[in-house]
């Protein structure tokens, strides 16, 4: 067992409750600019709790060892969501929390900022990532390592011909070192997924291009949690895809009811609001 996952086995802080630190912390940026891509971080939270608390291999104190599962953001709008997992796990110190989109700011709006800690892969120009992820999978190979790449995308990205150049590539190269995650949480800038594009049983047609494919609720931990055991633990010879649904602004229930929750923008006085509807949910 390493080191990353020794520490993770023994810490006593629970899944919900680093989901939760997540949330938390997204709201307080989000309150710096008062504006945001709160939906989606309050949404994937638990996806990045089970990510970085259960799955991947790092190192706090050294964001490049050489060992490192790799974890990539193709979607560059939901940093906001990667800055607060980042701050949970070590990486990001939490005094940095109010620079959030600021002028000279490691963090800013959208994440396209190698000098970020943590941060893999300058996102933002969506359908781009599986496709890094793809290279970055084959040179691990390559080199012997060990390492697992993930790569982390929007429903809205499957709309984009050169993910599914990836999706074939993946396959064509036997990446079983590749993991990919899709948040499927049915939003985009111009309405519903499904809507701006024909979808179907995302799982089947992944499949059916010969990635091991799971589609899971991506709110439930324990659900996540066991998707993410499969993928890793999986004797299949290629590349592994997990769809998770999520709701857009989870755990704060006003946000959550509104139509429109691509990029939030909240009024002054409902900050204070949001934050103490996520209380009332706090893991005990």
């Amino acid at each position: 067992m390493t080191e990353a996952s020794r520490h993770h086995a023994t810490s006593n802080v629970s899944l919900a409750q680093r989901a939760w630190n997540i949330r938390r912390k997204a709201l307080l940026m989000g309150e710096v600019q008062g504006q945001g891509y709160i939906g989606q971080a309050l949404g994937v939270a638990d996806v990045l709790a089970a990510s970085y608390f259960h799955a991947l291999e790092y190192r706090s104190e050294d964001p490049e060892w050489e060992g490192r599962d790799r974890f990539l953001l193709s979607i560059g709008h939901y940093a906001i969501a990667l800055y607060s997992v980042l701050m949970e796990a070590g990486i990001l110190p939490e005094d940095e929390l109010e620079t959030y989109g600021m002028d000279d700011s490691r963090m800013p709006m959208s994440g396209m900022a190698s000098y970020t800690p943590g941060m893999e892969i300058t996102g933002g120009s969506l359908g781009h990532g599986l496709g890094i992820a793809v290279g970055m999978a084959m040179g691990l190979k390559r080199k012997s390592n060990p390492a697992f790449v993930y790569n982390l995308m929007s429903d809205g990205e499957l709309g984009e011909g050169s993910t599914w150049e990836a999706v074939m590539s993946g396959v064509q190269h036997k990446l079983d070192n590749l993991i990919c995650l899709v948040d499927f949480n049915n939003q985009q800038a111009d309405g519903p997924t499904r809507d701006a594009l024909a979808t179907g049983e995302e799982e089947k047609k992944w499949a059916a291009f010969g990635w091991h494919a799971q589609r899971v609720d991506g709110n439930d931990l324990d659900a996540v949690v066991a998707a993410f055991d499969a993928a890793r633990t999986t004797d299949h010879p290629g590349p592994r895809v997990i769809i998770f649904d999520t709701r857009m602004c989870k755990g704060v229930d006003f946000l959550e009811s509104r139509e429109i929750t691509h990029f939030v923008r909240v009024e002054a006085d409902e900050w204070a609001k949001a934050l103490a509807k996520l209380e009332e949910g706090k893991p005990q």
